[in-house]
């Protein structure tokens, strides 16, 4: 009695075997592998392509002997901006976020960097710093930027968008930190495709190409002209000094 007992046991578990290791290849099988995780960085966007380059109101820089030199501070960077994500906004006000899409950088030193390297092919320029900066450093004006958009846009169900950014900058004067003019970009001009985060990075590249040029125009009609360029506003009239 006891054996055929032994024997049926022995029959089912070579007849189990089998059949779970069935089960757990098809459950292995059917996960999923996760996409790789993609980083991306800013670069200097070439100024080719098919949006226009002109600055705000028709302004352009007069050539002058490169005489200027500016200190970049630290962006001033809305706090949900402020994450290792690229962000979408579906709507007005929800953000979306990919795991597997993210910034090679901390995104404010990147806009930084970038917006300096457009710059400095001012010939109105003689040097462009990026803070931190060495103690020894002196500067002409600083620059603050203020970036409050910085995504890519789509509706609800479009696979066609634009890229936003929306940038605002004071221009101050070092020695007593007054700020002397203030201007503000806020452009769309740029399309990308969703889900195409190349695309969408390659926009965001172009339009910081555009922030710097107007930044570009403020400093070349300042303070010589009394009119500056539609993109800045002298700060009286918006009052006050340096954030």
């Amino acid at each position: 009695m006891t054996s055929t007992i032994m024997r049926t046991s022995i029959q089912i578990a070579r007849t189990a075997l089998p059949v779970a290791a069935l089960l757990l290849g098809g459950c292995f099988k059917l996960s999923r592998e996760s996409p790789p995780l993609r980083q991306y960085v800013l670069s200097v966007a070439s100024p080719t392509g098919t949006t226009t380059d002109a600055p705000a109101g028709g302004a352009t820089s007069p050539r002058a002997p490169a005489s200027l030199t500016v200190g970049l501070r630290r962006v001033d960077l809305a706090a949900y901006l402020s994450v290792p994500y690229i962000i979408m906004r579906r709507g007005t006000s929800e953000l979306l976020t990919s795991e597997f899409h993210r910034w090679g950088e901390d995104v404010g030193d990147g806009i930084n960097r970038v917006v300096a390297a457009n710059l400095a092919g001012s010939p109105l320029l003689r040097a462009v710093e990026v803070a931190p900066w060495p103690l020894a450093s002196r500067h002409t004006f600083l620059v603050q930027l203020h970036v409050t958009r910085f995504e890519g846009v789509a509706d609800s169900s479009a696979t066609e968008g634009r890229v936003h950014v929306t940038a605002g900058w004071d221009i101050i004067r070092p020695f007593d930190g007054k700020v002397l003019l203030r201007g503000r970009n806020d452009d769309r001009r740029e399309s990308w495709r969703v889900g195409d985060y190349t695309g969408l990075v390659r926009g965001l590249d172009a339009a910081l190409r555009r922030v710097a040029r107007d930044i570009n125009a403020c400093l070349a009609r300042f303070p010589n002209d009394s009119t500056p360029p539609a993109a800045c506003v002298t700060a009286d009239s918006g009052g006050g000094d340096s954030r």
